[in-house]
């Protein structure tokens, strides 16, 4: 992995609650949180005395390797989505400014929290379709703003691959958002996921959620094995 390549984004746990229509109760299993990235959930909920594991390929690098590149990068994105704003709800985010501001408060949370939690083994160096982790080592996995949303990125059997492994590792998985950032439409890979999930045994279903930035991503994919 090539952190010129990296575009870290970082969310909060008030938005992961959001994202992912989590309760109380839910917070409170031992969570696996996949390409969180910079996101501060991991920071904010250990907090809280929570348990929770990260994973993430960026975190092979130092906090001044990704300081470094959420420097470079954060006009580029600001840029971006000013220039597309029609493909946003400015709902719960006034506006473009504070957008940024929200995420780089997130992002900050996490670089302060990032050595302690690196050393205490909550930020891990692994990415999908291969975890180093145990069958049902964790009662819940989330996967935000990855598979689906990249779906020009990661093909159809990469998308297959990692919801198995997900499974496995996982008593109960948790995707957001399913649309491709491409065109704003229902991923193609959906539906040939979900097919391949059913017939492995496991139950899986869209579940409205009340979070909504990206237009149109208004459900999150929940997938139980029994």
């Amino acid at each position: 992995m090539e952190l010129s390549k990296v575009v870290p984004w970082g969310r909060s746990l008030n938005e992961y609650k959001e994202m992912f229509s989590l309760s109380e109760n839910d917070l409170k299993k031992n969570i696996l949180g996949c390409g969180d990235g910079p996101a501060c959930f991991n920071a904010e909920l250990s907090k809280t005395g929570n348990n929770v594991v990260s994973i993430d390929p960026v975190y092979q690098f130092s906090t001044e390797e990704i300081r470094s590149r959420i420097d470079e990068v954060y006009p580029q994105v600001m840029d971006q989505v000013a220039k597309n704003k029609g493909d946003y709800v400015w709902k719960n985010i006034a506006d473009v400014e504070a957008m940024g501001q929200v995420r780089m408060d997130a992002m900050q949370a996490f670089l302060s929290d990032y050595e302690l939690g690196k050393k205490s083994g909550r930020y891990i160096n692994a990415s999908l379709p291969t975890l180093p982790f145990n069958n049902t080592e964790f009662e819940l996995a989330l996967c935000s703003h990855y598979l689906f949303l990249y779906s020009e990125h990661v093909n159809q059997e990469q998308h297959i691959l990692s919801m198995r492994e997900l499974c496995r590792v996982a008593s109960e998985v948790r995707v957001y958002p399913l649309l491709s950032i491409s065109n704003n439409q229902i991923s193609p890979h959906l539906e040939p996921v979900m097919s391949a999930i059913k017939k492995s045994g496991c139950n899986a279903s869209l579940i409205p959620v009340e979070y909504e930035f990206q237009k149109g991503a208004t459900e999150m994919l929940v997938v139980k094995c029994v």
